[in-house]
């Protein structure tokens, strides 16, 4: 049964102080519904409103609103991720895959969230670490990690072991790991699969490979994955927001994470819906 939905904190999109008004807005409904409202101290700097620091919103809050666009809510699930809070997308300008709820929607939304009328949705998150020389560094990715080539003039060699086994050299512009959320993101452009985002899966896909026969693979979630570039350094990107440098010689170890993010939606919402508007597919 869904939880009672008492305080709400919100995270608005960086560098947009036009969402103040919007902001005022989701602050009047959810107030109205006697839903407490707090915004985490980045955010409220950029409007001129007094904020909270985002862990101790994160703490104290039921739920994490984003308001801007899918960029905004990746953003906020991997800062959040520790702290296990649902958080709700709420789109400024086009429908998102995850930020699917319009302001014009919110309304009648929150009258259901206050009433426990909602769904929480589980969704996998990878568990990236780098290795490094003085110590590792773990980090999380919502969408995908890509591993690529550090110059645009060289094609890059990527040695990959998926459950300690030996399955693949890649030889091209990378490689691109991919959950079932990321999978309609940069996989999708590089010719991967769409994912069903429930699924405990996730996606290797080569990025421009020299061989034809270098096609996506979609392996269980149970499967850890290690990529490593002997012959040169590469560049690791997460989410296509954080960049970090794999040296020579060095390996990446990519896995599910043992807990999920949590997604708010509707009670009726349907992905297919979505997948069907974004995409243009039955037209």
């Amino acid at each position: 049964m869904s939880k009672s939905i008492k305080k709400v904190g919100v995270v608005l999109r960086p560098s947009t102080p036009e969402l103040k008004t919007d902001f005022y807005k989701i602050k009047e409904i959810f107030e109205k519904n006697s839903i407490e409202v707090y915004i985490d101290s980045i955010s409220g700097g950029m409007i001129d409103v007094m904020g909270m620091d985002f862990e101790i919103l994160c703490k104290n809050c039921d739920i994490l609103l984003t308001l801007g666009g899918d960029g905004t809510l990746i953003s906020a699930v991997r800062r959040s991720f520790n702290y296990d809070i649902p958080i709700l997308g709420v789109h400024a300008g086009n429908l998102g895959f995850l930020a699917d709820l319009s302001l014009d929607e919110l309304d009648e939304f929150v009258s259901c969230l206050a009433n426990k009328r909602y769904r929480i949705e589980k969704r996998v998150i990878l568990q990236v670490t780098i290795e490094n020389d003085d110590e590792d560094l773990t980090i999380y990715a919502f969408n995908d990690v890509v591993l690529t080539r550090p110059s645009i003039s060289n094609m890059i060699h990527v040695q990959t072991l998926v459950n300690s086994q030996s399955f693949n050299t890649y030889y091209g512009d990378g490689v691109i790991v991919s959950t079932p959320t990321g999978s309609t993101a940069y996989n999708l452009s590089a010719g991967g699969p769409v994912l069903f985002p429930l699924t405990n899966v996730f996606a290797l896909t080569p990025i421009c490979p020299h061989s034809l026969t270098q096609r996506p693979v979609v392996l269980p979630g149970e499967f850890p994955i290690e990529m490593k570039t002997p012959e040169e350094r590469a560049l690791i990107i997460i989410d296509g927001q954080d960049m970090h440098e794999l040296k020579k010689g060095k390996s990446v170890h990519i896995k599910l994470a043992s807990k999920m993010v949590q997604l708010v939606h509707k009670e009726e919402f349907n992905y297919f819906d979505t997948l069907k508007e974004k995409l243009n597919w039955g037209e």
